[in-house]
């Protein structure tokens, strides 16, 4: 059972930038796709971005392309996500999730953490 924790979410006007963190335990971190997904409220849960166990893939919904960036350090057990020039449309809630065997599913996912974009 991997558990997951994010932080580093908060509130930041447009244009300013965030780092989200999420802490993984329980499990071996190194064996799991990583990925970021974001819910706004009054809508569903939205993909942002994912991450291979080694790093060396990623992939961004077009959304965020240029302006996040996904990372990991599989030595802290710990997952990234630099977010810069940001835009009220970002406000959400923001979760990281793991994936065991493929990256279109992910099998745990964290609490959230709350970002809010001022204009």
């Amino acid at each position: 059972q991997v558990q997951l924790v994010e932080s580093g979410g908060g509130l930041v006007q447009a244009g300013g930038s965030l780092r989200l963190s999420c802490a993984a335990s329980g499990g071996t971190f190194s064996r799991y796709g990583m990925g970021w997904f974001r819910q706004a409220q009054g809508q569903g849960r939205e993909f942002v971005a994912h991450i291979s166990w080694s790093g060396d893939n990623t992939y961004y919904t077009d959304s965020v392309k240029g302006r996040f960036t996904i990372s990991r350090d599989n030595a802290k057990n710990t997952a990234y996500l630099q977010m810069n020039n940001l835009k009220p449309e970002d406000t959400a809630v923001y979760y990281c999730a793991a994936a065991y065997s493929d990256l279109r599913v992910f099998d745990y996912w964290g609490q959230g953490t709350q970002v809010t974009v001022s204009s």
